[in-house]
């Protein structure tokens, strides 16, 4: 039985998995969720996922939820992407837990009021607050990719880098300009030269794309 990645094109979540597996060889099937339209509140989701999140993945009898989670099943599973030495292990696991934490938690929040509510119902003080926490993490981030190729180090990417990037491949407003950001830009530029990198809109089909 395929691999099946429940998940959308607009979710950053999602898209850590979806690159990471792209990029590993393992074949998929994603299994488009309508987001946006409550599809994962729905009973049918929620027997699959009772957190009611993206993504999902389902490998036969085995269900994985949280996309850290899944990215170190898929290491152990192809052996790829979780680091070389043990000291870049670790890296690894530190790296992904201060993005889920500190970044695209915060990242996948505010993009979402700035761009999937409803003008008028945008909490104006919550964005200028969390944005600050963003450029905050932004600075983290590119002081230690000033000397370091990957975020984990090492001579290739790693599980930090695909849990690190995923927001911000994403073209709608949050505060994130990567040309204010000498060495996320260099970055960035590395993984989009990965064989089989892919857009995020070109992996997963996006659920505003279908009248959301």
């Amino acid at each position: 039985m395929t691999i099946q990645l429940y998940g959308f094109g607009e979710s950053g979540h999602s898209y850590k998995v979806a690159l990471a597996m792209t990029l590993a060889g393992v074949d998929f099937d994603l299994r488009f969720v309508d987001f946006f339209k409550g599809e994962a509140r729905s009973p049918e989701f929620k027997a699959i996922n009772p957190m009611g999140e993206c993504p999902v993945f389902v490998d036969d009898d085995l269900t994985l939820t949280q996309s850290g989670l899944i990215l170190d099943h898929l290491t152990k599973q192809t052996g790829k992407f979780g680091g070389a030495s043990e000291a870049e292990k670790r890296e690894v696991l530190r790296w992904t837990l201060w993005d889920n934490h500190k970044f695209s938690s915060q990242i996948g929040m505010v993009r979402f009021l700035m761009n999937f509510l409803p003008e008028d119902k945008r909490p104006q003080e919550v964005i200028a607050f969390t944005q600050g926490r963003i450029k905050a993490a932004l600075g983290v981030l590119d002081s230690h990719l000033a000397d370091h190729t990957w975020v984990a180090g090492g001579n290739g990417p790693t599980n930090a880098d695909f849990s690190c990037c995923s927001y911000l491949f994403y073209p709608e407003p949050f505060g994130f300009d990567r040309s204010d950001w000498t060495h996320i830009d260099r970055w960035l530029s590395n993984i989009e030269g990965l064989d089989g990198w892919k857009h995020p809109y070109d992996l997963m089909p996006r659920a505003f794309a279908t009248g959301a």
